[in-house]
């Protein structure tokens, strides 16, 4: 792992310096770095994936722990730095790409690269990284929930914005509860390890950041018929947070067309149709989407 000095030195010697627009932020602090990957509990038959390879000073951390480590960099520059430093290291692939498709959508190439390590090792499919701000939170979603094409996070260790780790532990009739808050509590369980400063990071950011764990569970995942559904129903609901769910319902896209049943749906969900969703529990929207499921069976 590298220090502020190395990361300085590598960039320079390439003639780049951090992209602001790219969110490239470098955690500098070693213990910390071991701090996260020892909470990820990585075996060699765990398949890694990092968001933000930067000059490769996090990823050989990972490479260490053994396990196969994607990792991915939409920074030509930084991707061409990271390749030459981590060459020693057989089980690191660096992919040089958006790791969005779209904001529902990972990129195709790194999710096939993850699928077939999967397949061939056998083991957990974990999220480790220092996660750029600006992909964060829509990197996690799509990871909870994974989609027909996509993969799921078995564990996320992250270091993310503040503001987004408040969503992602937050409760029902908070200003920070929204749909990665729902998507988590009714999958898994989110914890914040630790409060980051700026000052860990290089170039420091103008915000505060925080380390955190989610973990899946699989007997909340049974609780669930579909979690493509799932996750339309709580985007659904929670682009209207403020109205009643009954007028929530009206903006209904999708899957969710063909349900013309609402207010059936809310009175065997045990769910006011006068209520907030921003006022719904996680478990009350496990509830209401499957019984969506079943009605479009």
């Amino acid at each position: 792992m590298q220090t502020k000095q190395q990361i300085e030195r590598l960039l320079a010697g390439a003639g780049t310096e951090p992209n602001k627009r790219l969110g490239q932020n470098f955690l500098i602090d070693l213990n910390l770095m071991r701090l996260l990957i020892g909470a990820a509990h990585i075996d060699r038959r765990d398949v890694v994936l990092e968001i933000g390879t930067g000059t490769g000073s996090f990823t050989e951390g990972l490479a260490q722990s053994g396990g196969q480590v994607i990792s991915v960099e939409i920074d030509r520059t930084l991707f061409q730095i990271a390749t030459t430093q981590l060459k020693k290291y057989e089980n690191v692939r660096i992919v040089n790409t958006d790791i969005l498709a779209s904001k529902s959508t990972l990129c195709e190439s790194v999710v096939e690269a993850v699928r077939e390590a999967i397949a061939r090792l056998g083991g957990r499919m974990l999220l480790v990284a220092n996660l750029p701000y600006n992909v964060a939170a829509p990197v996690m979603m799509n990871l909870i929930i994974g989609g027909d094409n996509g993969i799921v996070a078995d564990c996320m260790c992250v270091t993310v914005q503040k503001e987004v780790a408040e969503r992602m532990i937050a409760s029902p009739s908070t200003k920070e509860y929204g749909a990665i808050s729902i998507l988590m509590a009714a999958t898994g369980h989110a914890t914040v390890m630790r409060k980051l400063k700026p000052s860990v990071f290089w170039p420091r950011p103008q915000v505060d950041s925080m380390m955190v764990r989610f973990t899946r569970e699989a007997k909340k995942i049974e609780k669930i018929h579909n979690l493509g559904l799932f996750r339309e129903t709580v985007n659904l609901f929670m682009g209207h947070r403020r109205k009643m769910l009954q007028a929530s319902a009206k903006f209904v896209t999708g899957r969710l067309e063909k349900i013309g049943n609402w207010h059936e749906i809310f009175e065997r969900a045990f769910v006011d149709p006068h209520s907030r969703p921003e006022e719904l529990s996680a478990d009350q929207f496990v509830s209401i989407a499957n019984l969506c499921y079943e009605t479009l069976q």
